[in-house]
């Protein structure tokens, strides 16, 4: 597996996955709407609602990582978030699925619970949410992240393609916690997200690690880190937050995060390395 194709490469996350697979000495070709300058590898501007244009910037790959996409439900109309993230995503899959292309990543989001944009706020169902919590989304945003995984999951039944779809929580780059400092002193503003969230060095680290995962089938993994963002405990903020949350099923000591991570720790050989309060210190 020598030649990787991102999408969304000239993005947030997409910028730093390229730049680390280019220091592991694979080729990269980056897909995206937009070029971003000084990007260390081939640019191709695509429509990834165009099937022909992905199709044919694909060509020559062995493997997807695909990040391009609305990342909330912000700054657009739901229907066009909800179109484009679905229809980017299918259109993924259907050319990787024509061009043999057999290890497709997924960038899917912790906002598939429903949770963090529920138009009537609700509680977990139990804590902390691991891969098997339902996913209750009221909007358009979370669901498309729902059908994208239900879609790579018809895409390995139909020809045995492999797809990990990482469900990413708040994704943080190190020059952004600073600005967080105020919310994370306080119990109430990270609370529709759980307070989590993951450094995105660690988010990169996993998108990369996915190329490789001893896996059969498509999996959803939630790729969260080992903290929460906040100042408090957990169990305080759960007290002051979700009161009515009683199935609880660690003991909550210290910070620990309200989102599992294991299944991504087993699955990946990957485990979150930066820590907000390491910037901080």
């Amino acid at each position: 597996m020598k030649t990787i194709a991102v999408t969304g490469g000239s993005g947030k996350l997409g910028q730093y996955v390229v730049r680390e697979l280019v220091k592991q000495q694979y080729r990269v070709i980056s897909l995206d709407q937009k070029q971003a300058p000084g990007l260390p590898c081939r640019q191709i501007v695509v429509d990834m609602n165009d099937l022909g244009q992905v199709a044919s910037a694909m060509q020559g790959a062995d493997a997807i990582i695909h990040l391009a996409a609305i990342p909330s439900p912000t700054g657009f109309p739901i229907p066009t978030i909800f179109a484009n993230n679905v229809m980017g995503g299918y259109n993924i899959l259907e050319a990787a699925s024509m061009l043999g292309i057999r290890r497709v990543v997924m960038g899917s989001s912790t906002s598939a619970y429903g949770f963090a944009w529920a138009l009537e706020p609700f509680a977990p169902h139990y804590l902390p949410i691991d891969e098997e919590h339902p996913q209750l989304s009221q909007e358009g945003y979370g669901l498309s992240k729902t059908l994208n995984e239900l879609t790579a999951a018809m895409f390995h039944r139909r020809n045995g393609m492999q797809v990990v779809s990482l469900r990413f929580s708040l994704i943080a780059a190190p020059e952004e916690y600073e600005r967080m400092k105020g919310s994370i002193a306080k119990h109430g503003d990270f609370a529709k997200i759980l307070w989590s969230y993951v450094d995105i060095r660690d988010a990169a680290s996993a998108c990369i690690a996915s190329l490789h995962a001893d896996i059969d089938g498509a999996v959803a993994l939630n790729i969260t880190g080992d903290d929460t963002l906040s100042q408090f405990d957990t169990s305080e903020l759960l007290r002051e937050c979700y009161p009515e949350v009683t199935d609880l099923r660690v003991p909550f000591d210290g910070r620990e995060p309200l989102f599992s991570n294991r299944l991504a720790k087993e699955t990946l050989n990957w485990r979150p390395e930066h820590f907000w309060s390491d910037a901080l210190s």
